[in-house]
Formats: C-alpha cells, structure tokens, sequence
C-alpha cells in the first residue's frame, strides 16, 4: 500500500473516509456513477486489488499479467479529478478526466498519468471502457503550489 491515507481520506482523495467512500464498492457494492467507480479503480490500483480492477473493467481479457505488472511496480501518490461528464446514478454512460500521480518503485521521480476514461452502466453496474490521452496537456504544478497528492504541503516540501 502505497498511497497516503489518514482517518478522514481515502485513497481516493475524495475527503471522505475509506469507510465511508470506496472500501464497500471493492466489496461489491455497486457504485452509484461513474465517477465513485473510477475513483475506486484508484484505490484498487493503490491497495493492489488486481481481482477488483478486472471485474469492474468491461474488455478485461487478457489484460491481467500486465495490469499487475503495472500496479505493482508503481507506488500511487494521489489522485485529482478535473471533471466528469455525463455518468450519474440514472444515466447509463459518462466519462471521467483525472491525472493519477504516482512514482516507479525505488526511484524519486514523480509521474502522472492524465487519462480521459470512459464508462458504461450494463446490468446496473458501472464498467470501465477504455482511456484516452486528453489533447489538452495538464497544468503544470509550481514548487509553491498546494501538492496534488492531498497532503497540504506545498509542491516543493511533499512530492517534488
């Protein structure tokens, strides 16, 4: 487990508790939008929970080995979501656009990955489609801007 949580955030940074926010959509709830079941793909990514990303992922196929791979050479750092399209409780298609930060193990340098992900409701549950880059690059943080892993530092003290 890699991602900062405290007892009133989850992985997630939604600034609710883990409790209260995704630990029961990995236990199977259903997640009511699109934009609860990208954020608890997130945390699963942060926690390692391989079997929960692909059951929640529409075209999994295959995809296992190297989702693990990826997972568990990374330590996840914080997640911001920049905005969502469509994908409430009584829609059945949205997209979510969210920069991931994260960090290959052993080394210092701080990544993100910007994705634009789509998602479709089938039988009453949220499904992960596929991602795309977004055109538009993500603004870049400045050393005295609040850190973007949520920790309430500034950029230069936290994850720079």
């Amino acid at each position: 487990m890699s991602a900062k949580l405290s007892a009133s955030n989850c992985y997630c940074q939604s600034q609710a508790s883990f409790e209260d926010c995704c630990q029961a959509i990995l236990a199977g709830k259903a997640a009511a939008t699109a934009e609860a079941l990208m954020r608890s793909r997130y945390t699963a990514h942060a926690l390692g929970d391989i079997d929960y990303l692909m059951a929640t992922w529409q075209h999994s196929a295959g995809q296992a080995e190297d989702t693990r791979a990826w997972v568990e050479a990374h330590d996840w750092l914080g997640l911001q979501v920049l905005q969502c399209r469509k994908g409430g409780s009584q829609q059945n298609e949205g997209t979510v656009e969210f920069i991931a930060y994260y960090r290959p193990k052993g080394s210092r340098e701080r990544l993100a990955h910007h994705e634009l992900s789509s998602f479709s409701k089938i039988d009453g549950r949220w499904l992960y489609v596929e991602g795309s880059t977004p055109q538009k690059a993500p603004k870049k943080t400045g050393r005295n801007d609040p850190c973007p892993c949520g920790s309430g530092l500034k950029f230069k003290r936290c994850c720079a």
